[in-house]
């Protein structure tokens, strides 16, 4: 795959959220018309043959992404929230990650039994957020056909975690 604008637009924040922490900000990304454009077509059309039926977006940069890809898709889309932020009936799951644990929930309606979808986020790490959004999916009786990450820190290993599913990364930092 030739280096993407966005790429170069990634910035580095030191000790953050916690010192010795390096996070990669994807700010610069999203201000820019060209690389948001760029990001958000990459994933759709690594997705676009995978009869995608609904896009679910890992809160709150994977709602960024999600949204526009599943405008392009020309589907739905579904917010994976953190505790305490669905006002309807909604399901939980509880993950490790990086530093420290988080719950998120989803709707119980939001993803009907068959349903394929597309899990979207800003950046794959150690793997917890997404494989708890993917432990979700498939309780309601969907199908995890693809996950699709703006940035993947390789030396987490979290795609390890997603062994057994279809994991997409546009940018990749050793």
């Amino acid at each position: 795959m030739a280096k993407l604008l966005a790429e170069s637009l990634v910035r580095d924040v030191p000790d953050f959220p916690k010192p010795g922490i390096l996070f990669k900000d994807i700010t610069p990304i999203v201000q820019d018309g060209s690389a948001l454009k760029e990001v958000v077509q990459s994933m759709a059309s690594w997705a676009k043959d995978k009869k995608i039926d609904v896009v679910m977006g890992i809160e709150a940069r994977g709602f960024i992404f999600g949204v526009p890809v599943a405008l392009e898709l020309g589907v739905g889309f579904v917010p994976l929230r953190k505790l305490g932020k669905l006002p309807y009936n909604r399901i939980t799951e509880e993950y490790a990650l990086e530093y420290g644990t988080n719950t998120v929930e989803m709707h119980t309606d939001s993803i009907r039994k068959g349903q394929r979808v597309l899990i979207v986020d800003d950046l794959l790490a150690t793997g917890g957020t997404a494989a708890a959004a993917a432990r979700l999916v498939e309780r309601v009786g969907g199908t995890v056909v693809g996950l699709c990450f703006v940035i993947e820190l390789n030396f987490l290993e979290g795609r390890k975690v997603l062994s057994q599913y279809d994991v997409q990364s546009l940018i990749n930092y050793d």
